[in-house]
C-alpha cells in the first residue's frame, strides 16, 4: 500500500542521510519504524490480557475466611 506523507523537506534530507549510513532508505526507515511500533503495541496488547486474566483469577479464587477472633499476642503465648 501507498501512502503520503508531508514532511519538511530539510527533515527529508536528514533523514535519506541517515537511511545511507544505514545502508537502507527513506521508506525502509519507516518500514521498520513502523513495524516495530506494531509490533511493541502487539506486546502491550498481550501483557495487558494477561494481567487482566490475573486479576480476574485473584478476584475470583478470593477466599472469605471470616471475623479473626484472636489477637496477634495470642500467637506468640508461651506455654
Amino acid at each position: 500500500m501507498n501512502i503520503t506523507l508531508s514532511l519538511d523537506d530539510r527533515l527529508v534530507k536528514e533523514v535519506r542521510k541517515i537511511a545511507v549510513d544505514q545502508d537502507t532508505t527513506l521508506t525502509g526507515l519507516v518500514r521498520d519504524y513502523l513495524e516495530k511500533l506494531a509490533a511493541e503495541n502487539a506486546a502491550s496488547g498481550r501483557k495487558r490480557r494477561e494481567r487482566e486474566a490475573l486479576e480476574r483469577s485473584f478476584t475470583r479464587l478470593q477466599v472469605k475466611v471470616g471475623k479473626r477472633t484472636w489477637k496477634r499476642e495470642d500467637l506468640y503465648a508461651r506455654s
